[in-house]
């Protein structure tokens, strides 16, 4: 089964182990690139950026202002423990901002630091042993349906639940796990 949003965040950490191939249709898929381990030489990063601009893919880079204005990324991504609300200078420099949340708390913040939609974790159960519970289909309805802002799901999407987000309430999901792992098989599945 299809899944069909309007637009579709990959997480990747590593550039060099992304195939833009994969993705066909254009203005739907955004990066947001979180390398949290090493740094990549700021050529390679520009490189990519220009392929992500030839292919009609937003890039987005996570936390780091110094790199998004080097690379003139397509925006910045707020993780949830990233308080900063000076933050908020950089979408009226004309950058989009993503944030992520966990709980009401942090989606308040993410909103002061001027986030258009908030990446929301756990819609499903994850394997993680540190990281227990999660929303569902239906909470995570309700508590979109409450926000000022638009909540992207994320946690625990894989191919075999892949087809329960047309049931969510949002235009967009977020993907990290699942395209590690599997990206040709995801990628292929969503319109």
């Amino acid at each position: 089964m299809l899944v069909i949003k309007k637009k579709y965040y990959l997480f990747i950490e590593n550039t060099r182990e992304f195939n833009l191939n994969l993705i066909k249709i254009r203005n739907k898929f955004n990066i947001i690139y979180r390398n949290q381990t090493k740094n990549e030489k700021i050529e390679d990063l520009k490189y990519f950026r220009l392929n992500c601009k030839k292919n009609g893919v937003s890039f987005y880079v996570a936390n780091d202002t110094n790199l998004l204005t080097k690379i003139n990324a397509d925006g910045l991504y707020i993780s949830a423990h990233n308080t900063n609300l000076l933050l908020n200078i950089y979408s009226r420099k004309g950058y989009k901002i993503l944030g992520s949340a966990h709980n009401q708390r942090e989606i308040n913040i993410k909103f002061k630091q001027g986030c258009k939609k908030i990446i929301y974790s756990r819609l499903f159960e994850t394997k993680y042993s540190f990281k227990k519970g999660h929303l569902g289909i239906q909470k995570f309805n309700l508590l979109s349906l409450r926000s000022k802002v638009e909540l992207v799901p994320l946690g625990g999407i894989n191919e075999k639940n892949l087809c329960k987000l047309n049931a969510v309430k949002s235009e967009s999901f977020a993907c990290l796990s699942a395209i590690k792992k599997k990206p040709a098989k995801i990628i292929n599945r969503l319109f």
